[in-house]
């Protein structure tokens, strides 16, 4: 139904909802070339499609996880290919272990100060060869111009491999978007929630939740007043929008 599995810089992608999305290996992902790597889901799917800004910035990343059964299924309707979720919380999970290989530098960029010491006290224990920064920037809306500036110095000074960016969606995309040529470095890694999954701040619901998939849920009754607008409001909006996708493409 108008999708494709294609290979793209050395990894397999498949066309789905007017993205790219990655169904490759994490294996596969290069430390050593500028790459933007951002995830999907239904949230941030429907939120991209009322947002053109956010859309390009989802868009134009180099590497798109389908970080949702949302997005697994959805792919699944429109295309007949079962792919699995890869979750941000991978992600980093994956990266830190290939920077602890070869002695590599990270830099995490968001969250409050007390997060951001409960993962450098963290990293310190289980990726001695880590070699890491982190920065607290003020919470606002939209960073302005001074803001930016100083971000920006912090972090290429330091010159690390991978950037951490977690400032929720769709801020820390379009942030990355923005600014992902002025950044002296190599993967640029917008993860939002997991610096409080690493930092212990907040659980993630255990694996036996994640396989059945329904993570979404126990997130939903662990934090029922910051999650309710994502899962009730937006889970039926996206369901809405993808049967109507289907159904249009269907009949046309």
């Amino acid at each position: 139904m108008g999708s494709q599995t294609k290979i793209t810089n050395n990894y397999k992608e498949i066309t789905c909802l007017g993205y790219n999305i990655f169904v490759d290996d994490l294996s596969v992902i290069p430390l050593d070339k500028k790459i933007v790597l951002n995830t999907i889901n239904q949230y941030s799917y429907c939120i991209a499609e009322k947002d053109g800004e956010f859309r390009d910035a989802l868009a134009q990343s180099d590497i798109l996880l389908p970080d949702g059964v949302g997005i697994v299924l959805a792919v699944k309707l429109f295309t007949g290919i079962k792919i699995k979720k890869i979750a941000g919380a991978t992600a980093h999970k994956h990266l830190l272990s290939e920077l602890n290989k070869k002695s590599g530098r990270c830099f995490y960029l968001g969250s409050s100060l007390n997060t951001l010491n409960k993962i450098e006290e963290r990293l310190a224990t289980e990726h001695p060869n880590i070699t890491a920064k982190f920065y607290s920037p003020p919470y606002k809306p939209k960073f302005n111009e001074k803001d930016n500036e100083l971000i920006l110095d912090i972090i290429n000074s330091f010159k690390p491999d991978v950037l951490f960016v977690g400032m929720t969606a769709p801020k820390q995309e379009k942030w990355a978007y923005e600014f992902k040529n002025k950044l002296d470095v190599n993967v640029i890694c917008s993860i939002g929630a997991v610096f409080d999954f690493y930092a212990g701040t907040v659980k993630r619901p255990r694996k036996f939740w994640i396989r059945l998939g329904l993570e979404w849920f126990i997130r939903l009754l662990k934090e029922p007043k910051r999650m309710s607008k994502r899962y009730l409001r937006y889970g039926p909006f996206f369901i809405y929008m993808i049967l109507k996708k289907y159904y249009q493409i269907k009949s046309s």
